[in-house]
C-alpha cells in the first residue's frame, strides 16, 4: 500500500477535525433546542451586580444553564457554560438556600448567543460576569438544584447523548407546558454510573421537595402504572439493552418476610412528677442492709464492682431503661423533615428532654447488664407507617459499656453510641455517671447532632431522705449547621423548697449568638424564651393527653428471645421483686453474676477475649459500631420494608443496592449473618440473579474501566491503612515486650531500638501522606 503524502494525512485531519465540530456544535445545540432534554427547571431568585435579588427561570440543560424571565422560555436572559464553572454551597443569614456558580480564574462564564441565535438578552438588572449566585426557596430545593448541577457538571457528555436517545423512554410529563424532566435515578442506574456519588434522596424521598405539583402527579401515576417500565424500555431498545447492573438483584416484593415477632407493651410503670415520685423510704431491716454495704465503700471509690442490695433495683436491665428516649421518636420523625435547621435543632431538644420523665417510683437503679447480653425493642408511628428499631448490647463488662443502635430509615434518622457506667461514693451521697456520646443523625441533610447525658445522683445514704436526681452539664451540637443547645440540670439546694426541684435551664445558640433561651423543670413543664421577638412560649409539657399519645412500644415474646436477651435473663430476678421476695431476688441475681465471674474466668485461661455478637469496635477511634447499620436515604421507588431478623436490622427492596455504612475496621473473624433474602445487606451481592452474561454497550464498558480504577485506588488506600494498623499492633507489642523485660531487669537489644524507631518514622511518614 502507497504511502500518502504529508499533504494528504494534513488534509484528512482537518476534515477529521472539522467533522468533530460540527458533530459537538450539533450535539450542543440538540440539547439547547430540544425542549424535552431537561436536567431541570424552577424558578431561582439570582443576585445582580446591584446586590438586589431577581426571580427568573432557569432551565438546567446538559452543558449548559438558560435563563429566562418567563417559565414558559420566552425573553431569554442568558446562558452560562458549564463546563468551566465550579459549584460551592454559599451561607447566607436569609431565608432560603444560596448557591454559588463561578470561574475559578475569574472569566467570562456566558455564551455570547442564545438558543435561538438571540445576541442580545432581555433587559433586566445587570448580571455579574465571572459568577452567579442563586438562592433556592427552601433547603430541600436548594440541594437538589445543587445535585443536578453536580450531575451536570461532571456527566455533560454522557448526558447529551444519553438523554437525546432515552429521553422519551425515562420522561415523565411536566404539566406546565408540556416539557419533560429526566429521572435521573433511573438514568444512572441505566448506565451504571458508579464513580459519581448521587444522593437520590433529595428528589424521591419526599413528594414535596418538587418544585411543581404537577412533577408530583405525573411521577407517581407513571410508577402506579407501570413500576416496570425502565426494564421494559431497555429491553426494548437494541442500543440501550441489557444494562441492568449486576449488583442490583430483581426480587419479588411479595416474597414472604421473615422477622421477628413483636408484640405490644401490655403495661408500663410511669411516675408522678416532683420530689414526691423520687424518694424513697427505708425500712429498717434495709437500713441494716446498707450499713453492711457502706462499710465496704469509701469516699471517692468507684462502685461498679460492688454488690447492691437488690431492694433499690428497677426490675430491668439497663440497656432497656435506655430505650425510654424512644417513646416520643415522632419528634425526630418530625425534625428530619423540617426545613429551617434552627426549627430542627428545637424539635430534637424538646426530644431530648422527653426521655427523662418516663421514671420509676421511688430511688431505683436498673440492673447492670452482663457481658454479651441484648435487648431490643420496636415502636410503632400510625401517623407514617414506620417503626423505629432500638438494639442494644452490654459489649464490655470492665469497665461496663452498653452500645445501641436506633434506626428509622423511613422517617429519615438513626441514631447510635456506647455509654460507660460509673458510680463514685461520696459518704452522704452517690452519683452514677454516664460517660459517652449519643449521635443523631438525619440521612436525608448528612447532618450529625453529637449529644451527652446527665449523671444520676442519689443524696440522703446515711442521713434524711433519699432522694434520686439529674444533675450535670448537656450539649447537643451540630456542626454543620453550627447550630448548638447547652442545658444544665440543677440539683436541688441544700435550703430550696420543692420548687427547686428537678429544675432545667439552656440556650439554643447560633455559633456564639443565643437565639433561645430555655428554663422550667423537665418532668413538668419547660418555657422558651425568644431573644429575638422576646415571645415566651410553652416549650414541654408531659401533660396527661402527651402521655397518651407516646408511641406503642412493642418487645419480643419471651419465648422468642435468645438466652442472653435482657427479660429471659433477668426474668427470675425480676419475677422475685415484683413479689418482693428479696432473699430469692438475692440469690437468683448471685447465680447470674457467678455464672459470668466463671465464664471470665474460661476465657482468662484460655486467653480469649470477647467478641460482641452486633456492634465492633473502632480500633482508633475506640467508637463501637453496629455492624449491620445502613444509613442510605430512604428510597420509596426501591425499599419496601424495613424490619428486624435476629439483631439484624433490614431493608426488604425490590433491588438489591450498596450498603452505606459508617465508617469501621473489618475484621477478618467477622462472620456477618446471612440477610434475609430480598434484603439490603452490609456486603452488596453481586451475582446476577438470572447468572446469564450481559452484553455491556462500549460506553458502558468504558464506565466499568473508570469505576475498576476507583477500586483499585479505594483498595490501594484500604492496603496502606491496614499497613499502618499492622504498624499500631506491632508497637504495641513491641511496648509490652519493653515492659515486661525492664520488669525483668532485662533491657531491649540494639536491634529492637532500631525497629521501633524505624516503625515509628514510617507511621508518622504514612500520616503526614494521608492528612
Amino acid at each position: 500500500m502507497a504511502k500518502l503524502a504529508p499533504q494528504h494525512v494534513l488534509k484528512f485531519s482537518r476534515g477529521v477535525l472539522t467533522q468533530e465540530k460540527k458533530r459537538a456544535t450539533k450535539e450542543l445545540l440538540s440539547t439547547i433546542t430540544d425542549p424535552s432534554v431537561i436536567v431541570m427547571a424552577d424558578w431561582l431568585k439570582i443576585r445582580g451586580t446591584l446586590k438586589s435579588w431577581t426571580k427568573l427561570w432557569c432551565v438546567l440543560k446538559p452543558g449548559v444553564l438558560l435563563i429566562y424571565k418567563t417559565h414558559k422560555n420566552g425573553q431569554w436572559v442568558g446562558t452560562v457554560l458549564l463546563n468551566a464553572c465550579e459549584l460551592i454551597e454559599r451561607p447566607s443569614k436569609k431565608d432560603g438556600f444560596c448557591f454559588k456558580l463561578f470561574h475559578p480564574l475569574e472569566q467570562s462564564i456566558w455564551a455570547v448567543k442564545g438558543p435561538k441565535g438571540e445576541a442580545v438578552g432581555s433587559i433586566t438588572q445587570p448580571l455579574p460576569s465571572s459568577h452567579l449566585i442563586f438562592r433556592a426557596a427552601s433547603e430541600s430545593d436548594g440541594r437538589c438544584w445543587m445535585d443536578a448541577l453536580e450531575l451536570a457538571l461532571k456527566c455533560s457528555s454522557l448526558l447529551k447523548r444519553t438523554m437525546i436517545r432515552e429521553g422519551k423512554d425515562d420522561m415523565s410529563t411536566v404539566g406546565t407546558g408540556g416539557e419533560h424532566s429526566i429521572n435521573f435515578y433511573s438514568l444512572l442506574r441505566a448506565h451504571n454510573i458508579h464513580g459519581f456519588q448521587f444522593n437520590d434522596s433529595d428528589h424521591l424521598k419526599d413528594p414535596d421537595l418538587y418544585s411543581d405539583k404537577s412533577d408530583r402527579e405525573g411521577e407517581q401515576d407513571h410508577e402506579e402504572s407501570d413500576p416496570e417500565g425502565l426494564e421494559k424500555s431497555e429491553e426494548s431498545d437494541s442500543d440501550t439493552s441489557e444494562r441492568q447492573d449486576d449488583s442490583y438483584i430483581d426480587l419479588d416484593p411479595n416474597e414472604h418476610l421473615r422477622e421477628t415477632p413483636y408484640l405490644e407493651q401490655s403495661q408500663e410503670e410511669l411516675g408522678e412528677a416532683g420530689e414526691a415520685a423520687q424518694t424513697e423510704t427505708v425500712s429498717e431491716e434495709n437500713k441494716s442492709l446498707i450499713w453492711t454495704l457502706l462499710k465496704q465503700v469509701r469516699p471517692g471509690m468507684d462502685l461498679s464492682k460492688v454488690v447492691l442490695p437488690t431492694f433499690i433495683l428497677e426490675p430491668r436491665s439497663f440497656l432497656d431503661k435506655l430505650s425510654d428516649y424512644y417513646f416520643h421518636a415522632d419528634f425526630l420523625s418530625e425534625a428530619a423533615i423540617e426545613e429551617n435547621a434552627y426549627n430542627r435543632m428545637k424539635k430534637v431538644v424538646k426530644w431530648y428532654i422527653s426521655g427523662f420523665y418516663k421514671k420509676p417510683k421511688g430511688l431505683k437503679k436498673p440492673y447492670n447488664p452482663i457481658i454479651g447480653e441484648t435487648f431490643r425493642c420496636m415502636w410503632l408511628h400510625q401517623k407514617t407507617n414506620s417503626k423505629t428499631f432500638y438494639i442494644a448490647e452490654q459489649v464490655s463488662h470492665h469497665p461496663p459499656v452498653s452500645a445501641f443502635y436506633v434506626s428509622n430509615r423511613k422517617d429519615g434518622f438513626c441514631l447510635s453510641g456506647s455509654i460507660l457506667a460509673k458510680s463514685k461514693f461520696y459518704g452522704n451521697s452517690l452519683s452514677a455517671i454516664l460517660d459517652g456520646e449519643a449521635r443523631l443523625t438525619f440521612l436525608n441533610r448528612g447532618e450529625d447532632y453529637v449529644m451527652n447525658m446527665p449523671y444520676a445522683h442519689c443524696k440522703g445514704i446515711l442521713y434524711g431522705t433519699m432522694t434520686l436526681e439529674l444533675g450535670g452539664h448537656v450539649t447537643i451540637a451540630c456542626e454543620k449547621t453550627g447550630y448548638s443547645a447547652q442545658l444544665e440540670f440543677k440539683l436541688k439546694p441544700f435550703l430550696g423548697s420543692s420548687d427547686c426541684v428537678n429544675q432545667i435551664s439552656g440556650k439554643i445558640k447560633l455559633g456564639k449568638e443565643v437565639l433561645a433561651t430555655l428554663e422550667g423543670h423537665w418532668d413538668s413543664e419547660i418555657f422558651i424564651n425568644d431573644k429575638k421577638t422576646g415571645i415566651v412560649d410553652t416549650f414541654w409539657n408531659p401533660t396527661t393527653e402527651l402521655r397518651q399519645s407516646r408511641l406503642t412500644r412493642c418487645t419480643v415474646p419471651l419465648e422468642e428471645q435468645e438466652e442472653f436477651e435482657s427479660e429471659r435473663l433477668w426474668q427470675h430476678v425480676t419475677r422475685a421483686i415484683n413479689n418482693k421476695d428479696q432473699t430469692e431476688a438475692t440469690n437468683e441475681k448471685f447465680i447470674l453474676e457467678e455464672a459470668q465471674r466463671k465464664s471470665a474466668r474460661e476465657r482468662k485461661a484460655k486467653c480469649e477475649e470477647w467478641s460482641p455478637a452486633l456492634f465492633e469496635q473502632d480500633p482508633i477511634t475506640g467508637e463501637w459500631h453496629y455492624k449491620y447499620a445502613d444509613t442510605r436515604p430512604w428510597d420509596p421507588l426501591n425499599d419496601l420494608i424495613q424490619f428486624e431478623k435476629d439483631g439484624c436490622i433490614q431493608t426488604k427492596v425490590r433491588h438489591r443496592t450498596p450498603m452505606v455504612t459508617v465508617p469501621k475496621r473489618k475484621h477478618k473473624s467477622d462472620k456477618p449473618k446471612s440477610p434475609e433474602s430480598g434484603c439490603s445487606s452490609p456486603e452488596p451481592d453481586h451475582q446476577d440473579s438470572s447468572g446469564s452474561e450481559r452484553h455491556k454497550s462500549k460506553h458502558n464498558n468504558r464506565l466499568r474501566k473508570k469505576g475498576a480504577d476507583l477500586s483499585e485506588l479505594q483498595s490501594a488506600i484500604e492496603s496502606i491503612k491496614q499497613t499502618q494498623e499492622d504498624i499500631n499492633r506491632t508497637i504495641t507489642v513491641l511496648r509490652s515486650r519493653a515492659a515486661s523485660r525492664v520488669e525483668g531487669s532485662s533491657f531491649l537489644q540494639q536491634r529492637d531500638y532500631v525497629i521501633i524507631i524505624f516503625l515509628i518514622f514510617l507511621q508518622v511518614l504514612i500520616n503526614y501522606i494521608f492528612k
